[in-house]
């Protein structure tokens, strides 16, 4: 019997056929995280699950620009075919575009049968088959910020905030929102099943905060992957641009993506408690955060993926800017939230909002899981307000140096495989070299006129 015979596959489009949909999205995320897409008419579905959608390799090797940068597979091999399946079972209508329903795609090499090297999906994966070796498994709760912008004719970027007011952090309703921006998505992603929970406003005009329910790792990296490009979509259907970017004003702070984490054991009790531990911490919790903070150069390179990340960065800023923790504490690196129990849970901190929910999510559990396996405790917590250089090590101030601590760092990149580390150090370098050979406005005008 054929894939296309199969009654899995006439169960998932009758389904979808009495919900009034003739078009399913197959998504995927490339190595940025951003959505790559095909629509496929639901006639079609079947020779789709059978044979797979054809896109090319070299789609994780372009840049947000369109250039195709020269990883190892793409241009060098001829520019070859990855194989995308659509994952059916992850199939939803999408609440704002009638007709249409989203599913994931599942990428494979056809050259050799298995995952494509670069797949963020695939790569989470693995991390989670070494975490299951252990016993554990992952649980992840996202919390991601963004900026609204409207058109503005006339002004150097064509956009601004919307609203521009400030001073509304932690405010809901039209004073923050006169658009209803916050509460309309809401209910639009909840429509779409993504366990988003709650929303605000946040510190900065236009900025907006959203959160996700937490679940098992790879169920969260989806959820987040499909939160972010939903956002987007639905705030261009209005003609407005939702943007993930880090730091997108100079006189704003930046966008964070923060993540909880903690670990299921084999009888589904949270890993990370323990009433008699230091801090109301398990040993295996306490070894996580010190793999975390051994391994956060490294992972900067991941949470922090892009040359405009490193200006969120700084003294009072509420972005991390040292390898740190501490109890409750917001101007820690890592942050132990005061619940306990099934509740207990790291927050890292470290991440913007930029970050691709795959890698981020992975390169955390790995440094987590490098530090249960090695067994050594963190430091003492951080007492007050942060930023001390004295105190503890700065993180990586550039891309390049964060790139450098990850190739530096060989047990990490063990984890994440050789494969993927290649393909991501090339691909992010390029970008370093394509931003150093261009001129900014602050250059012409810090410059031009007196020089």
């Amino acid at each position: 019997m054929s894939t296309s015979d199969t009654p899995d596959i006439r169960r998932h489009m009758e389904r979808l056929a009495a919900e009034g949909v003739d078009v399913v999205r197959v998504i995927y995320p490339d190595l940025i995280g951003t959505d790559r897409a095909r629509d496929v008419l639901l006639d079609h579905l079947p020779s789709a699950s059978e044979h797979g959608l054809a896109f090319c390799r070299a789609v994780y090797h372009t840049s947000p620009q369109g250039d195709v940068v020269p990883v190892a597979g793409g241009l060098d091999a001829g520019l070859p075919d990855v194989c995308v399946r659509p994952d059916l079972s992850t199939a939803a209508p999408l609440p704002w575009e009638p007709g249409v329903a989203t599913c994931l795609g599942e990428v494979t090499d056809p050259a050799t049968g298995g995952p494509a090297p670069e797949s963020p999906r695939d790569l989470l994966r693995t991390v989670l088959a070494r975490c299951s070796e252990q016993g554990l498994r992952p649980v992840v709760g996202p919390e991601l910020e963004y900026f609204l912008l409207e058109p503005a004719p006339g002004t150097p970027t064509g956009w601004r905030r919307s609203p521009e007011a400030t001073g509304a952090v932690y405010t809901a309703g039209l004073r923050a929102d006169p658009g209803n921006h916050l509460l309309r998505t809401l209910r639009q992603l909840r429509d779409l099943g993504l366990g988003v929970v709650t929303g605000n406003h946040e510190f900065d005009g236009g900025q907006y905060e959203i959160n996700l329910n937490h679940s098992e790792a790879l169920d969260a990296a989806d959820r987040a992957f499909r939160f972010k490009a939903a956002v987007k979509e639905l705030a261009r259907k209005e003609g407005n641009m939702a943007t993930f970017m880090a730091k997108p004003f100079g006189d704003a702070g930046g966008s964070g993506f923060h993540l909880h984490l903690s670990c299921s054991d084999g009888e589904d009790h949270n890993a990370f408690d323990d009433p008699s531990g230091a801090y109301g911490l398990s040993a295996t919790a306490r070894h996580a955060m010190a793999g975390i903070l051994a391994h956060a150069p490294a992972l900067a390179a991941l949470a922090n993926p892009t040359v405009n990340s490193y200006k969120r960065f700084g003294p009072d800023t509420l972005a991390p800017w040292l390898i740190d923790w501490g109890l409750d504490n917001r101007s820690a690196m890592v942050r132990i939230p005061p619940e306990r129990g099934s509740g207990a849970r790291l927050e890292l901190r470290l991440g913007d909002a930029s970050a691709n929910p795959y890698l981020l999510i992975a390169g955390t559990i790995a440094a987590a899981l490098l530090g249960i396996q090695e067994g050594e405790g963190p430091p003492a917590p951080l007492e007050g307000y942060g930023y001390d250089t004295a105190k503890s090590a700065l993180l990586p101030e550039s891309l390049p140096t964060a790139l450098d601590a990850l190739e530096a760092d060989t047990a990490l990149t063990d984890v994440l495989g050789k494969d993927f580390t290649t393909s991501f150090l090339t691909y992010k370098r390029n970008e370093v070299e394509r931003f150093q050979r261009h001129v900014t406005d602050w250059e012409f005008t810090e410059y031009a006129y007196h020089l």
